[in-house]
């Protein structure tokens, strides 16, 4: 992979505008492993004579001019120490301080306190740190996953397919796994709207408050001290705890959370020339051997012990002029970040207790508003642009991300939530595991730097889906299938893809797509492969009278067009030709077929989620012809339209679907039928046990999310359902549709939705059922034909 570098400039005299383009381990293992690689690298550190600092990042002791206050009084360091969702303590200590008046000349955070404390260093308000912290969504920024409305239609297609979301790589015969749970797309993109104002400040000593963040070499165990740069990736750098967020490389070395190397950085607050440090240490006491007793208690002690050592190392070093202030967050852990408003009261309750000590360092009220008027707080206003900018990790044509970014344009001020959309259009290709921006100053002119980085396991992926059913009574389906697909095979981002199915419909399966132009809108696309599928035929009473196996092989040639990231229009034809063999039950004469067709289809989908929708819609309509000048056997006409809405109210949702199939004149073969029945597709009956030239159902859902079972969100609801499959178009009528309904529990899980069901239809047909993959808006077809 080369890179590639995108500028757009503003002249700096002419008023014309040009554009110069140049071209899921579980949390227990991950916590031993990494408590065995750290604790090796600060054990060597140790005995290279304590923990070793970055020469170049590291000011203060042996500098001639501190940069923490101005030597007329004592210089306060504020060192704010990590402790992940405990840290909204840190928000109620610097309330405290400020109501008791007590200055503070520069600021030292690890992991959490470099999140608090560069907020504040950057000129933010306590209140606006208390909003942004109290108002994420941790669940949310903590996940990467590319949220479904902001995905490309190419890969929202994928969930057809491929129930596991998560893609190894598989590059040079190896398997490749990303170096974190998450990216830090998401949590970066925040860091970055909190500090934008402090963009352009690449010195931490010229910030409205002197500032610096503690991170750890992953290689060394070394502690890095950073001081300049860019203040978000600074502070993504301190707090990318090991296996759940990917290292960030800053001057080629890999940085994770500073907590490993020093969690309480008293040292680097007194080389930053702070005569008295105020300490607050968030860190959690160890457990006593009664107190372990569980996989999740052994994780916490492994987690606390690896920050144990150099926090107690720091706090010996504290003198009795130091302020060492300890919150009582009782039981708050690294993760309750629902509970960060509760750790903001304890926080300031914890200074209060410490009013008498800190009284000696507070200021009259004229000083201390003295001390405010003097801090020089960065401008607001949004940055006017000189330039833009693209760094281009990736064999995609620069064109490709620029086309992206068509509403940023040089010579208007930076619009945040413009930016932030087309960056998310861009992380949207699933080609990069970072896009990220910086305000720059070069040569007396502002620009945008997007620096946009290829996934470190790519190009390659493996992809894995599971479908699985069982009704209790006989009627049971498996398929496993497993696929290799190749993105960026060429600067417009072609991909190839190969799978293959074993169990009940077992294939084998090869696919090229290619988009046409920048802006990835025209493709082309063609499928060749083998393929075979079951079809059964049930009497009145719902007993199978005989079971066919469908062979098919043959190809799929299609073109279209991709309305951004929302729809589709696609035109194609389909050469298959194949047999239906009987089984099983009576028996009838086999049959052999060729099947030419041309088809049209509009899809449109705006969900944000096909296992359990909450918001958003889906519609999909296609018109096919069967012709023998095509290669067809037989002629036919087809159409069919499907539509699926969800919404959301707290915790409960409601979907609405609508599926309507037909034959024009009632005259297709047996593998072009079209098939109703199972779960939520008239549940109480079997598997696709009702088959004709027509098909209608309509259903309402409705369900409730009751809260988590081992991190995975469980479901319960009910469904309505009303339709029936009909032989011949005449017979179409509501006086002969089937009533049905449902009862179930269900759940996400890293390999597909989960459901548990009750079904029962008219006439007292009911079944059980138990499925693992895709219910909601499911299509009837196969790999042919979706």
């Amino acid at each position: 992979m080369g890179d590639h570098m995108i500028q757009i400039e503003r002249p700096r005299v002419s008023c014309r505008r040009f554009a110069n383009c140049i071209h899921c381990l579980a949390p227990a293992l991950l916590t031993l492993l990494l408590f065995v690689v750290i604790t090796a690298a600060v054990a060597r550190a140790d005995m290279a004579g304590g923990i070793p600092v970055d020469a170049e990042t590291r000011q203060g002791r042996h500098s001639q001019v501190s940069p923490c206050g101005d030597g007329s009084r004592p210089r306060i360091g504020l060192v704010l120490g990590g402790g992940g969702a405990r840290g909204g303590a840190h928000v109620g200590v610097l309330h405290e301080l400020e109501r008791l008046r007590v200055p503070v000349d520069c600021i030292v955070g690890t992991s959490v306190g470099a999140i608090i404390g560069g907020f504040y260093a950057s000129g933010l308000e306590v209140g606006e740190i208390e909003d942004i912290i109290t108002g994420i969504d941790w669940d949310d920024i903590f996940d990467d996953a590319i949220a479904r409305q902001n995905r490309s239609f190419r890969r929202k297609l994928d969930d057809e397919r491929f129930l596991v979301k998560s893609k190894p790589g598989f590059n040079g015969g190896e398997l490749q796994l990303p170096t974190g749970l998450t990216y830090g797309q998401k949590i970066e993109l925040l860091l970055s709207r909190a500090t934008l104002p402090a963009a352009r400040v690449r010195d931490f000593d010229k910030l409205t408050i002197p500032y610096r963040a503690v991170a750890a070499d992953l290689v060394t165990g070394d502690s890095v001290v950073l001081a300049s740069g860019n203040l978000a990736r600074a502070i993504r750098a301190s707090m990318s705890i090991p296996a759940i967020f990917s290292p960030v490389d800053i001057h080629g070395r890999l940085l994770v959370d500073g907590g490993l190397a020093n969690n309480l950085p008293v040292d680097v607050a007194r080389d930053m020339g702070a005569d008295i440090v105020i300490a607050v240490d968030l860190s959690k006491p160890l457990r006593n051997k009664e107190e372990i007793t569980s996989v999740l208690t052994v994780t916490e002690q492994l987690t606390a012990l690896l920050t144990h050592r150099n926090t107690v190392q720091q706090i010996a070093t504290l003198s009795d002029k130091d302020i060492y202030i300890k919150p009582l967050l009782i039981d708050i852990g690294g993760a309750d970040f629902a509970r960060s408003e509760q750790a903001i009261e304890l926080g300031s309750q914890a200074v209060r207790k410490q009013r008498d000590a800190l009284a000696d360092l507070a200021l009259s009220e004229r000083a201390y508003n003295h001390y405010l008027s003097a801090l020089t707080r960065p401008a607001r206003q949004a940055p006017m642009l000189d330039f833009i900018t693209v760094n281009n990790d990736s064999p995609l044509a620069d064109a490709v991300l620029k086309d992206r970014l068509a509403t940023l344009e040089p010579g208007r001020p930076l619009d945040l939530s413009e930016l932030e959309r087309d960056i998310d259009k861009i992380f949207g290709l699933e080609i990069f595991q970072n896009v990220r921006y910086d305000i720059v100053e070069d040569d007396g002119r502002t620009g945008l730097v997007i620096d946009a980085e290829a996934r470190s396991w790519g190009p390659n992926y493996l992809q894995f889906g599971l479908t699985l059913s069982d009704n209790f009574e006989g009627d049971n389906f498996f398929d496993l299938t497993a696929g290799y697909l190749r993105t960026g095979v060429n600067s417009l981002g072609g991909e190839m893809r190969t799978f293959a199915t074993i169990g009940q419909a077992p294939g084998v399966f090869g696919e090229w797509y290619q988009p046409l132009d920048a802006q990835t809108s025209f493709f082309v696309e063609s499928l060749v492969g083998y393929g075979q599928r079951n079809v059964n035929l049930f009497n009145r009473a719902g007993d199978i009278v005989s079971e066919f196996q469908v062979t098919e092989y043959g190809g799929v040639l299609a073109a279209g067009y991709e309305f951004g990231q929302w729809g589709e229009l696609r035109l194609g034809l389909r050469g298959i030709a194949g047999d239906a063999e009987v089984r099983a039950g009576a028996r009838v004469p086999d049959i052999r077929f060729d099947t030419g067709e041309a088809f049209l289809r509009m899809s449109t989908d705006r969900l944000d989620n096909v296992d359990f929708p909450r918001h958003g819609r889906q519609v999909i309509a296609e018109y096919l012809v069967s012709r023998e000048t095509l290669g067809a056997d037989s002629q036919f006409e087809q159409y069919a339209l499907g539509a699926l809405g969800a919404r959301t109210w707290g915790r409960h949702s409601i979907v609405g679907s609508f599926s309507w199939f037909g034959t024009k004149d009632d005259d297709a073969p047996i593998q072009s039928r079209f098939a109703l029945g199972g779960l939520f597709n008239l549940s109480g009956l079997q598997r696709n046990q009702l088959s004709g030239q027509h098909a209608g159902l309509a259903a309402l859902a409705y369900y409730r999310r009751l809260g988590n079972v081992s991190f995975l969100p469980v479901y319960a609801g009910l469904t309505m359902e009303l339709g029936n499959v009909w032989e011949r178009e005449s017979d179409i009528g509501f006086d002969n549709t089937i009533f049905a309904g449902s009862l179930f529990v269900g759940t996400e899980t890293a390999l597909g939705p989960f459901y548990l069901g009750y079904g029962r239809a008219e006439n007292g047909r009911e079944a059980f059922y138990l499925t693992f993959g895709r219910v909601f808006g499911r299509r009837a077809g196969d790999f042919f034909r979706d």
